[in-house]
């Protein structure tokens, strides 16, 4: 694992946190939406770039 997929891993997850406490919050639904689709990406990138692929 390389720092870079760290990276986006953790910040993939942090953002799931964060949509969790959003929806608990009660926060407009296109805010969630578009976290949802900043996590998904994040997570994919950083799993993508792992080196287990090559």
């Amino acid at each position: 694992m390389n720092t870079t997929s760290t990276l986006l891993i953790l910040v993939g997850l942090f953002f799931a946190g964060g949509i969790i406490s959003f929806v608990k919050q009660k926060m407009p639904s296109s805010l969630i939406v578009l976290m949802v689709i900043a996590s998904g990406l994040c997570l994919i990138a950083g799993v993508m770039r792992l080196e287990v692929w090559n």
